[in-house]
């Protein structure tokens, strides 16, 4: 059993990572990663969602008909996706202000969405709550490496919490392409490529 709930947990850091193993997730990957703050702010989020998510849907599975089960797992995500909305406008809310329209749009994000039906529809608390919490910090981990790059090439700077530390010297011109969209396809382009050639190894 507890190997069972390892292994829920650790395929969500390398083997089904979003972004990058399942594809999923990509309308926030690339939106808001121009900084590391960003993507670990809308990875937490996310990821709060999801375990929380897993957990009720897993708890209720029996009792949701399954004729209606989509709509019940959208109301169960949208309520938890307010809860993050409302503890970040109080909390964290210059964050907030940078992910804007993103974080309301995590009710529609296919990987909550996708566990939510894939995953804890079907099994219990435990393994639904190791798989959540996988994934999402997978996602994190995913949107933080991305954010890492386009920033520190785009920008010359890491930005982990308000105020960015400079990465170069005066002489250093930002690559401002990387911060851009195209330059936000062509970072996860490469990742997905890197992460292609790791894992054939």
């Amino acid at each position: 059993m507890a190997k069972t709930i390892v292994q829920e947990f650790t395929k969500g850091l390398w083997e089904e990572i979003p972004p990058f193993r399942l594809v999923l997730g990509l309308c926030p990957t690339l939106a808001v990663t121009k900084t590391v703050e960003n993507g670990i702010g809308m990875g937490l989020a996310t990821t709060f969602v999801l375990v929380c998510s897993n957990v009720l849907v897993s708890l209720l599975r029996k009792v949701i008909p399954a004729k209606v089960r989509i709509a019940c797992f959208i109301i169960i995500i949208a309520t938890f996706v307010t809860v993050v909305e409302l503890l970040m406008q109080a909390f964290t809310y210059p964050l907030f202000l940078k992910l804007g329209i993103f974080i309301p749009l995590i009710v529609v994000n296919c990987i909550v969405l996708g566990r939510s039906e894939a995953f804890a529809y079907k099994r219990g608390i435990i393994p639904s709550f190791a798989d959540g919490l996988g994934i999402g910090i997978g996602f994190t981990l995913a949107l933080a490496a991305l954010g890492a790059v386009r920033e520190a090439f785009g920008s010359g700077t890491l930005t982990i919490w308000e105020k960015p530390i400079t990465l170069f010297g005066p002489s250093f011109e930002p690559f401002t392409f990387m911060v851009e969209a195209p330059g936000a396809f062509v970072c996860l382009g490469l990742m997905l490529c890197l992460m292609n050639l790791v894992g054939n190894k």
